[in-house]
């Protein structure tokens, strides 16, 4: 799996959704995932594929993903998603 630094991550998680060109975004329908493959492999396919897993779209809607402070990972979530794939 491609290894983010943090300086990438903090980036990924603070485009502002307001002036992103949502052309540029990745549409969540046209993410294909394995589901024969173990969870990490499925984590880096969805990775790989989405580009920020902060920011991409659903169709024409650009859509912004905000995790709690003290919930769940963002890592725990995606696991959690892909678990049902």
């Amino acid at each position: 799996m491609e290894e983010y630094s943090a300086e990438k991550l903090s980036e990924m998680q603070n485009v502002d959704i307001r002036t992103v060109n949502k052309d540029d975004l990745v549409d969540l329908n046209s993410v294909q995932i394995d589901g024969t493959l173990p969870i990490p492999e499925r984590v880096n396919s969805f990775i790989q594929q989405i580009k920020n897993p902060y920011c991409f779209r659903i169709g024409d809607v650009a859509v912004k993903v905000v995790y709690k402070e003290d919930g769940p990972t963002f890592q725990q979530n995606i696991e959690d998603a892909l678990r049902t794939v």
